[in-house]
């Protein structure tokens, strides 16, 4: 397998691909109070990513998060920088890929090319990156941007700022660059990628024009809706898979889910209704929710559900029960064609141990992983 492939592959032949989210973000994605929640601070940061990559974890995958959804804890108010975040981690493991998720118009390229082959070259080939465009306009006036480009302009802008950044971790050794939203004169960058090729590029756009962004541009498709079944899943894999051939893409389709895994069902359900129920930040859910400019007065049934969706694990899949049960769904998630999921605990450090002793060794049962834990 040549580097770009093994890049793509992760640098392992696991079949289902296994990755923690949003872990440089306090609360991660739960919204609760619960006293045990996570705090992203650096040295838990640290320590997760050490005891991930030795159990045979896959990815982490952070959140680009500038501002916090307020409420009791302000939820992912506390939050380290994804590119720096990326990294530390890297250079702490030595198997596992870790992403930086950035927002392309917030950073300028030139910057982001040349930090993005620093995060390469101390993890060897193991940096990969997640591009978003943004959607949260609090945060875009943090930086100076009032106002966001219209929605197709976005994703120009999105292409030029790849095309430019490709072009610097390419061989010419100086150039101009000259578009629509860049003019960037005189562009040098050495040194360039682990290896001569680029890292593993990933995207979740969902409109038709990020749709198009992300397959013509990115060897992997992250999405992270609600599935009304494995059926509806099933069916959003095939149609993605199938368009990204159309841009002689090859792409890798991933997914999102949140998990509770305890010995017992009834312990992991009572633990998910505290964390949901007893114990959740509403005001955080309900403030994310003005962000999107959804109001409870247009219609109360639909607020109150979206509502309690974001207390669940805001996107993706929710996974809750025994060691078989998460492997069976991880199984599940696998035959509807994903290539991967990222997802979160309450509390990862607590947490993981538990989930990589109990169901790694039954997802190699499975044949979704190509070596038993500690193999």
């Amino acid at each position: 397998m040549d580097l770009m492939q093994s890049r793509i592959a992760m640098h392992n032949g696991n079949k289902l691909k296994l990755g923690l989210f949003a872990a440089n973000c306090s609360n991660g994605r739960a919204m609760t109070t619960a006293p045990e929640r996570w705090l992203a601070d650096w040295d838990s940061n640290e320590q997760l990513a050490v005891l991930a990559d030795e159990v045979g974890i896959d990815f982490m995958l952070p959140i680009a998060r500038w501002d916090g959804y307020r409420g009791e804890t302000d939820h992912q108010g506390t939050t380290l920088e994804a590119i720096t975040w990326a990294t530390g981690l890297l250079a702490h493991t030595k198997r596992m890929t870790v992403f930086a998720t950035v927002h392309a118009p917030l950073i300028n390229p030139v910057l982001a090319a040349k930090a993005f082959v620093t995060a390469d070259l101390v993890g060897r080939g193991r940096f990969a990156l997640n591009i978003v465009i943004g959607w949260n306009d609090a945060e875009f006036r943090m930086f100076g941007i009032e106002k966001r480009r219209e929605h197709e302009a976005r994703y120009e802008y999105g292409q030029e700022w790849i095309d430019a950044i490709l072009r610097m971790w390419g061989p010419e050794e100086e150039f101009d660059f000259t578009g629509k939203y860049l003019d960037l004169r005189g562009l040098r960058l050495k040194p360039k990628p682990y290896g001569g090729t680029r890292p593993l590029m990933m995207n979740a756009g969902h409109s038709p024009a990020g749709m198009s962004y992300a397959l013509r541009n990115c060897d992997a498709f992250f999405t992270a809706v609600h599935y009304r079944d494995a059926a509806d899943a099933a069916q959003d894999v095939v149609r993605v898979k199938e368009q990204g051939r159309q841009f002689g893409r090859d792409i890798g389709v991933y997914t999102v889910g949140q998990v509770v895994c305890r010995p017992t069902r009834a312990e992991a359900q009572d633990y998910f209704r505290y964390w949901t129920e007893e114990v959740a930040d509403w005001g955080a859910a309900d403030y994310m929710l003005s962000l999107k400019g959804v109001k409870r007065e247009a219609d109360p049934k639909r607020y109150d559900a979206m509502r309690r969706s974001l207390i669940h694990g805001q996107s993706g899949f929710t996974m809750i029960g025994t060691p078989d049960d998460a492997a069976d769904d991880l199984a599940r998630i696998s035959a509807v064609g994903f290539d991967g999921i990222g997802f979160s605990f309450v509390n990862y450090l607590r947490e993981l141990p538990y989930f990589a002793q109990e169901v790694l060794p039954r997802l190699y049962h499975k044949g979704l992983r190509e070596s038993a834990p500690g193999g």
